[in-house]
């Protein structure tokens, strides 16, 4: 039986369309439309959490991260902030 790697990040990426405001990046402020979601697991145990507009090259450090994956671990964080950046509001990682 093969277990994960622990040479390969945990990591989920998903698609949402962010809400009216968007969502905070360090780099550029708020970004809107339809954006892609990367929330990895790092070796320090807290997670990234990046942005970027769908189909393009470059990511944003979402405002706030990295953060701490809550006890119900990293899916769920990743739910929680593709739900955040879904209302929008200038979305952050943390709370």
């Amino acid at each position: 039986m093969n277990g994960p790697d622990p040479a390969q990040p945990q990591q989920f990426v998903d698609d949402v369309k962010a809400g009216p405001g968007g969502a905070m990046t360090d780099e550029v402020g708020v970004v809107t439309g339809e954006l892609t979601v990367s929330t990895t697991l790092r070796p320090d145990g807290r997670a990234e959490i990046a942005v970027q507009y769908t189909g393009a090259e470059e990511w944003y450090v979402l405002s706030g991260s990295p953060v701490p994956p809550p006890p119900a671990g990293l899916a769920a964080l990743h739910q929680d902030i593709l739900d955040r950046i879904g209302r929008g509001g200038g979305a952050r990682a943390g709370a």
